[in-house]
């Protein structure tokens, strides 16, 4: 543990300082410096917190949640929300109707209609991109999570997408096989913005007819036709988009809403926390990003405002169970001599339990989450429904010991490893986790040895969906507020890491369908705790914190709503005034 310890000696030391006396610097611009750079600006493909903010900027959705509550909604591109009492919802639950505003432009010109919508829908379901964010949708429209099984697209899929969304007028209709509770959460995140049909078109999207579909399904990573550009109807438009440095949005005058009273928005990519805290001080950032082990430095300084936010988030450390070995460097010679590790190294539930046995969870929480964090058995967090407190892997190297002992029938304790753990640049408290899980690994036998290595955000989610990485430390935040949006991903088999942990249990993806598909609370219940048991049971990976994130201002910037659905990447700029 001792570098473990001085790197937290280092955390604390860093910059400390007493007071902020800057003035108040570039009053008609808000400037963000944060640590997440943006892999993609098509809402069909964009997956993570850093991208969503940017489009909740410059798109909008058809409803989003209302100020802090995480269940009641606001119409925003819709004239009302739906319900049942209003008509809005059919009894049966199977029918959504929603009537589209007038006189709403786009940034380019373009007038919104109810076609744009449905157009919008449709063209995001068909893309489906690996590992995005279009299984919500799917699931809820059709039934099932995905286009694809395997490398081959089910049979009738796109037929089912086409008759799942109707217009008639200024009215768009969603017709669900089945009743989908979590529907209105799905169509606040960021996948269901709003995108003009002919622009899109225009730019080499879906061309509307649905017999061409499986040509625009699963796009290659990267190659997107939406992926640089960005056309929507929200009081931001994009200026610049400058990769791993900063984007620019400007106030556009022809929103149909209240006007933003900024009229610029940066959000600056600022990886280094002794930058951001400068900018800070200095004033050329009205808010920073800022880690856990570093609350107590901004508490000291004056002029600061800081907001503790309790999140329906998770951070885990996940095993890959199949390594692709093609050219890849993370897994050194690809074998269990000493010099690397076989793809297959974790498919060994020894290997597993040896390294959940290697996380001193007290010990991270107090020293360098400063307790700003619950420490959760599973994916599913405090906050959500049917969360059970299930056994645990307490901290015991004398146990890790004897898991790595019987790795492998004993040849990875006889021959020893070498391997990598993964994080995402910026994320001190990722971090702190490899290098806590590296020291007492390494404590245990001298020839196992582990690197840490960090990667910029751009290739991280890239480099997990080739299953490069032995051990990635990624977190997850709620799509929408349903324990569903929290073991999906975790453990299906088309899960956002469960896929790419190279998991597949048919148990558990029928025990999914079940929790999803059922409105029965007890019935829901019963499901998601045996869930929670086969997490623990079958080991799949360390849920190392719920975090309590902090939102940290100048004093006088006003406007922020806490809300525990959005990570600290979120800004809602058109909130904000100073």
């Amino acid at each position: 543990m001792r570098k473990f310890m001085i790197f937290l000696g280092c955390l604390l030391l860093v910059f400390w300082s007493s007071g902020v006396g800057a003035e108040v610097k570039n009053p008609d611009t808000f400037v963000l410096a944060d640590i997440g750079s943006v892999e993609s600006m098509d809402p069909a493909r964009c997956y993570d917190v850093a991208g969503s903010s940017k489009l909740w900027t410059v798109y909008e959705t058809l409803i989003f949640f209302d100020g802090p509550h995480t269940g009641k909604f606001v119409p925003v591109l819709a004239t009302e929300v739906p319900t049942v009492a209003n008509g809005g919802i059919s009894a049966d639950g199977k029918t959504y109707t929603f009537t589209i505003r007038k006189g709403v432009k786009f940034h380019e010109g373009g007038e919104l209609t109810a076609e744009d919508v449905a157009y919008s829908f449709k063209r995001a379901m068909i893309c489906d991109p690996a590992g995005g964010p279009m299984w919500m949708m799917l699931e809820a429209m059709t039934g099932k999570g995905n286009t694809r099984k395997g490398d081959k697209i089910i049979p009738g899929i796109f037929e089912e997408i086409d008759r799942s969304i109707d217009v008639k007028g200024d009215k768009v209709i969603l017709h669900l096989p089945k009743p989908y509770p979590p529907l209105m959460g799905i169509l606040c995140y960021s996948s269901s913005c709003i995108i003009d049909k002919e622009w899109a078109i225009a730019n080499g999207c879906w061309d509307g007819n649905i017999e061409n579909a499986a040509k625009y399904n699963k796009p290659p990573t990267g190659k997107e036709p939406l992926q640089k550009i960005a056309n929507g109807t929200g009081p931001y438009k994009m200026n610049l988009w400058e990769t791993a440095k900063q984007f620019v949005f400007e106030r556009f005058n022809g929103y149909w809403g209240p006007k933003p009273k900024l009229k610029n928005a940066i959000a600056k990519y600022v990886p280094e926390w002794s930058t951001r805290k400068l900018m800070l001080q200095a004033g050329d950032a009205d808010r920073v990003h800022v880690g856990k082990s570093f609350v107590h430095e901004v508490k000291a300084m004056k002029g600061v405002t800081v907001h503790e936010v309790p999140q329906l988030a998770v951070t885990g450390a996940m095993f890959c169970q199949k390594i692709d070995p093609t050219g890849n460097p993370n897994i050194g010679s690809g074998k269990l001599d000493g010099e690397g590790i076989p793809p297959d190294f974790f498919a060994d539930i020894n290997v597993r339990k040896a390294f959940l046995h290697a996380y001193d969870r007290k010990t991270f929480k107090k020293d360098v989450l400063n307790d700003l964090a619950t420490m959760p058995s599973t994916p599913l967090v405090n906050g959500l429904p049917y969360k059970k407190d299930v056994q645990i892997y307490e901290f015991d190297l004398k146990k890790s010991e004897g898991y790595m002992k019987k790795a492998w029938g004993g040849k990875a304790w006889e021959k020893g490893f070498k391997m990598i753990i993964t994080y995402n640049t910026g994320r001190e408290e990722r971090e702190a986790a490899a290098i806590m899980l590296k020291e007492n690994i390494e404590s245990l036998n001298p020839k196992f040895r582990i690197e840490i290595r960090n990667v910029e955000w751009k290739d991280y989610m890239v480099n997990i969906r080739q299953f490069r990485y032995p051990i990635f430390i990624i977190g997850w935040g709620a799509d929408y507020p349903d324990p569903h949006n929290f073991m999906y991903p975790y453990m299906s088999s088309n899960g956002t890491y469960g896929k790419y942990m190279g998991y597949d249990n048919p148990e558990v993806d029928k025990l999914l369908t079940v929790g999803i598909e059922n409105v029965d609370p007890k019935r829901r219940e019963q499901t998601y705790e045996k869930l929670q048991n086969i997490w623990y049971e079958d080991a799949l990976g360390i849920a190392l914190f719920q975090p309590v994130e902090l939102w940290v201002y100048r004093d006088n910037v006003k406007g922020f709503i806490p809300n525990p659905m959005f990570a600290p990447a979120t800004e809602f700029f058109y909130r904000m005034s100073k």
